[in-house]
Parts: structure tokens; C-alpha cells; sequence
């Protein structure tokens, strides 16, 4: 039977995006339930949207040992999902005419120093892609060491250029988050108000917020955890601040139901909010990303190819299916956060866990698989037999 359902896959494929079938939610929940009991996991939300609809969300764990459960409402962090958020607000303004994606940088008059003031040549596209050439993760220990974001933007004028600007990919944090600045110029608001104004309330993202104060007043929030190489367990840590100073980075916080319905949107379901130009300009790769695809290939067998980037989201083609897929993942002390979804058929996945568990990875491509209808395989690599698991 498995032979006849991936010969149909195959087929669908050739003739066209197909309508998703309906997945084995049952099997979903097993695995996720043994994933949940794994010794470095505390907390997981997953939810899954199939055909445009929410057909899944559930929470496993615990929101902190010996706490409350985590349900569909509890809060985490989005860690660099944060980024897909930011940018989805600037493509949304750029399609409105504040401004241009292609304007240079050095036009918005931001705290952003570029090497040999390739601020003058660096567009605001660029700095969406990751492509203004400086190292990757630039001056994020300055971050995390407490120094202001704006007096840390201006020292990358005396790095080093590692590549032309708009020839290669290096992730950002701090540079990346010269985009506030943008955005509150445009809209005279404080970089929260907009995203809340523009973007959670229309989209009635009712838990989601920015800053720190946001994820420790929610009813219901997921503490950090981080698991130490030859701890029993997690330990605890606290919320730290250094990430929320750079929000269109990693500030953002909210339920699985709330980044379930941000990718609602991303798939065009939401066209009042964001409009299909504006998603083209989104999810259009612009670069590609030889280190995200050494790490896909060593440790997911290749599933997903050609992976590259595009404005504050990650675009890939699927293994054996073709299609092009679109997410990203985020990761900061204690959280972790994952989107996956294909556009054409308005299905994917969201997983959000605190701790720094490596396997709940592997969720996206269980559920991907479901809806290609591939045979399964143990892409979370919780069997113990270890039976299917990805070489």
C-alpha cells in the first residue's frame, strides 16, 4: 500500500500541487507524547495546519517541572521565527510605498556602520537576507555581554569584509535589527506597537507580544531549560533580556496557536494583512546558504535541497516531491521554535519546546512527510531500536 500511495505522490507532483490528505493525527500524537518523555525535553506546543486549517495543537510537558501543563495557549519564545515577523511588517510597508525595498540603507539614516561605509551600498533587501557581508552572527557575545545594540552596530564598520555585499549569506542579529529603526521612523511608533497594530491584532494573535515583560505576564509561559552534557536533566535558567534588545531579531513571543495562525498567513490566507505581492517578496529565495545545507545534508539525509534565503525566512526544495518549502527555525537560551510549510498546498507545521533538545528538529519533516504521504521515518530519532532513523 505504501508503494501505491508514493506512486500517487508522484503523480500528483507531475500533474500539480495536490490537496493534502488528511494525516494520521493518532500516529502524530504517539510520537510526540514519546518525544515529550525523552530526559532533555520539559515542554512542547506542535500544531499543524493542513488545507489552511488548524487541524492540530497540542501541548506535552510541562511548562516548568513540577508547574502547570503547557496547553495551545501556553507562551514561549520565537527565538529567530522573530525574524519572518519583522520582516513580514517591512515587505508589509514596503507594498503600502513608505518605502523601498531596494532603497539603500544609508537613506534610513540608522545606527547600521557597514564596512568601507557599505551602508551607501547595502539595501534594505540586503540586510533582510542576511547579505551585507560581515561575519555571521556579528558582535552577538557584545550583545549578550549587555551592550547597547545601537552602539554595537556602529563598531561593524571595523570588521573585516568576509564577502561583497549581496554575494554571499552571513547571518545577523544586531545588524539585523537595524530594521527597527526603519520601522519606526515609517511609522512613528515604537517597533511593538507596529508589529501589535499591524500584524498580531489583525491577525488575532491574542498572546503574542515583544519584549520580556510580554512573556512573563501571560497566563500561562514555558520557563527555560537548558540540559548540560552530563546532567540528568534540565536545569532552569532565567529569562534573559540581551536578545530582546534586538526585537526584530529574536524579540517576539507567543502560543503555538498564534504561530500557527502567523503561518496561516504566510501562506497567503490572510490576504487583507499580508497581500500575495507582499508574500512573493517575502519568500523569493535571494541567497544561497551553503552552511544550512552542509547541516540539512549531514544530519537529514538531504531531505530538503537547494536551501536558500529569502527575507527573514528560509526556502528549500523537498527531497523526491520537489516542492518549495518555506520556514525557519530559532533558538535562544531555553527555547527553541520551528516553521516548515509548503505555500502551494497551505500545509506545514509549527513547534515551539524550552529547552535545548535537538530531536523535537526532526517534527518538521515527520509532518512534512505526512503530508507528501511518504513512508515515515524517525527523523526525531526517538526509536530505541533506531529503526528508519536518518543517516
Amino acid at each position: 500500500m505504501r508503494i501505491i500511495g508514493f506512486l500517487l505522490i508522484l503523480a500528483g507532483v507531475m500533474a500539480g500541487p495536490a490537496l493534502p490528505q488528511t494525516l494520521d493525527y493518532d500516529r502524530l500524537d504517539q510520537r510526540l507524547s514519546q518525544l515529550s518523555r525523552e530526559d532533555d525535553m520539559v515542554g512542547l506546543a506542535v500544531a499543524v495546519i493542513e488545507g489552511g486549517e488548524i487541524t492540530f495543537a497540542r501541548g506535552y510537558g510541562v511548562t516548568a517541572y513540577g508547574e502547570s501543563p503547557v496547553t495551545k495557549d501556553t507562551v514561549f519564545r520565537w527565538a529567530s521565527l522573530s525574524k519572518g515577523v519583522a520582516s513580514s511588517l517591512t515587505a508589509k510597508l514596503a507594498t503600502e510605498g513608505r518605502f523601498a525595498l531596494d532603497d539603500a540603507l544609508i537613506t534610513f539614516k540608522t545606527s547600521l556602520r557597514l564596512p568601507g561605509k557599505g551602508e551607501e551600498k547595502a539595501t534594505l533587501e540586503d540586510l533582510l537576507a542576511h547579505r551585507v557581508g560581515v561575519v555571521a552572527n556579528a558582535y552577538d557575545t557584545l550583545l549578550e555581554d549587555g551592550r547597547d545594540p545601537v552602539d554595537i552596530r556602529g563598531r561593524l564598520a571595523g570588521l573585516k569584509v568576509v564577502c561583497p555585499i549581496r554575494e554571499c549569506h552571513s547571518y545577523q542579529n544586531v545588524a539585523f535589527d537595524a530594521v527597527t529603526e526603519i520601522i519606526e521612523a515609517a511609522t512613528g511608533a515604537s517597533y511593538g506597537a507596529s508589529v501589535e497594530t499591524t500584524l498580531f491584532r489583525p491577525l488575532g494573535m491574542g498572546t503574542a507580544s515583544t519584549g520580556r515583560a510580554g512573556l512573563i505576564n501571560s497566563a500561562s509561559w514555558a520557563k527555560p531549560y537548558e540540559k548540560k552534557k552530563d546532567a540528568a536533566r534540565p536545569v532552569r535558567q532565567t529569562v534573559k533580556e540581551p536578545y530582546y534588545k534586538v526585537p526584530a531579531a529574536g524579540g517576539v513571543n507567543g502560543s503555538i496557536l498564534d504561530l500557527a495562525q502567523f503561518a496561516r498567513a504566510q501562506m497567503g490566507l490572510a490576504p487583507d494583512v499580508l497581500a500575495p505581492e507582499t508574500l512573493e517578496a517575502l519568500h523569493t529565495p535571494r541567497v544561497y546558504t551553503p552552511r544550512e545545507q552542509s547541516r540539512l545534508s549531514a544530519h537529514f539525509g538531504g531531505r530538503m535541497k537547494d536551501a536558500r534565503y529569502a527575507l527573514g525566512w528560509r526556502s528549500y526544495k523537498y527531497d523526491v516531491t520537489g516542492s518549495r518549502v518555506v520556514g525557519h527555525r530559532g533558538a535562544v537560551e531555553g527555547y527553541r521554535s520551528l516553521m516548515l510549510f509548503d505555500p502551494e498546498l497551505d500545509s506545514g507545521v509549527v513547534a515551539l519546546w524550552n529547552s535545548n533538545a535537538r530531536a523535537p528538529v526532526g517534527i518538521e519533516l515527520e509532518v512534512m512527510d505526512m503530508i507528501y504521504g511518504l513512508p515515515p521515518q524517525d527523523w526525531m530519532r526517538i526509536d530505541s531500536s533506531g529503526a528508519g532513523a536518518a543517516k
